[in-house]
């Protein structure tokens, strides 16, 4: 299983991306979670195979409609301990 651990900065927040991020994941199959951080980023593990959690990246920057990602920060990470994608509260 591939993990990466993204961090999106940008108009992320208030638009409704962990929402997208959430619905989009399960339709790619992808286990992980999604929250938004204090300084106004959005961070996410997504993990699953390697061409559901690239499509996944790439989707991500565009996100939702009214999102404008300005960058993406990633790095491999283990993957998450339980099945299914969820959406946290805020870090």
């Amino acid at each position: 299983m591939n993990a990466k651990r993204l961090v999106i900065c940008g108009r992320v927040q208030g638009v409704g991306f962990r929402e997208w991020m959430v619905e989009t994941a399960r339709v790619l199959g992808l286990a992980g979670w999604v929250r938004n951080r204090v300084d106004g980023s959005v961070e996410a593990l997504v993990a699953g195979d390697i061409a559901a959690v690239e499509e996944m990246l790439r989707l991500c920057r565009r996100g939702p409609r009214m999102a404008e990602v300005l960058s993406i920060d990633e790095e491999i990470a283990d993957p998450p301990e339980h099945p299914g994608f969820h959406r946290g509260g805020t870090l």
